[in-house]
């Protein structure tokens, strides 16, 4: 009887949970959308990014009193006042950006377009002037413009949440923006004991509450002069760094087996850095000729 009384009882926090962010981004976008039209770039950001770090931590305070979380997140306290840098954690669960955002005021988080795009954050994003991940190359050039103009920019080299062991391959892009920026990288290791909001996970699927969340501080890396050289040392690092870490059971387990797909293939980081760095794209006459020609030899 204890048990299931305590089964709805998580079960009630945790769909409440849920409903109150719905809650706090859907009212935070009814103030959001008519002060995108009419404030400039500057006074928009400012406010929509005092407006999310506001709304996400009054959230982050929610689930400490509903009991849904045991939070450390002590370490981000660190980066009240610091110089310009790239912030690059690795990303186990859905909530990762927002734990972070609600500590950090300057951040500026690079966002998959889908995001950018939704109803429930998109508008919000969008007045603070957050940096949509796609197309890359105007990605990076966005970002660096941020680092310039003394701000902090939040990238998960990852991608995408976590979906094996102890860490994804990682994406050139950090590198490349912390080099054309001339900042150093400031690593972020996370770590959870429950696949909770992990990739291909339903979020109203119950777990076993309260998660145990908490964010450290890693290394700080200097402003790189090869950028496939710091990929490998990034890699090597929160291999090192993850190697023990209490997600690995569930992501090792498979978490969500039924709605986990297998990711595809990417291509490694040290080749993607060297045609963003070092390589101009072939012109789209070039790629059309070079196409044209193989399904003749075809």
């Amino acid at each position: 009887m204890a048990a299931r009384l305590r089964l709805t009882v998580q079960t009630l926090a945790q769909y409440a949970s849920l409903t109150l962010f719905a809650l706090i981004c859907m009212l935070w976008n009814v103030v959001a959308l008519p002060l995108l039209l009419v404030l400039p770039s500057g006074r928009g950001e400012r406010c929509g990014r005092f407006g999310i770090r506001a709304g996400y931590r009054l959230y982050v305070w929610s689930l400490g009193l509903m009991r849904l979380y045991r939070l450390d997140l002590r370490a981000l306290e660190a980066l009240r006042g610091a110089p310009p840098l790239v912030l690059a954690p690795n990303h186990p669960s859905l909530i990762d950006a927002l734990m972070i955002i609600a500590y950090e005021p300057r951040v500026a988080c690079v966002m998959k377009s889908s995001l950018m795009n939704s109803v429930l954050i998109g508008p919000g994003a969008r007045l603070a002037r957050y940096i949509c991940s796609t197309p890359m190359r105007r990605m990076i050039h966005e970002a660096v413009a941020e680092l310039r103009r003394g701000g902090i920019v939040l990238l998960f080299p990852e991608g995408t949440r976590t979906t094996r062991t102890p860490i994804n391959e990682l994406q050139a892009g950090v590198g490349i923006i912390a080099r054309q920026a001339g900042v150093p990288i400031q690593t972020l290791i996370i770590e959870t004991d429950s696949p909770v909001l992990s990739k291909g996970r339903s979020p109203f699927r119950l777990g076993a509450f309260p998660v145990t969340y908490r964010v450290r501080l890693g290394r700080r890396f200097d402003p790189p002069e090869d950028v496939r050289e710091l990929m490998t040392q990034l890699d090597r690092y929160f291999r090192g760094e993850l190697a023990g870490a209490a997600q690995n059971h569930w992501i090792d387990a498979g978490g969500a087996p039924e709605e986990r797909p297998k990711p595809a293939p990417l291509p490694s980081a040290a080749s993607r850095a060297g045609r963003l760095e070092g390589h101009p794209s072939r012109s789209r006459r070039d790629r059309a000729g070079h196409g044209a020609a193989g399904r003749r030899a075809r």
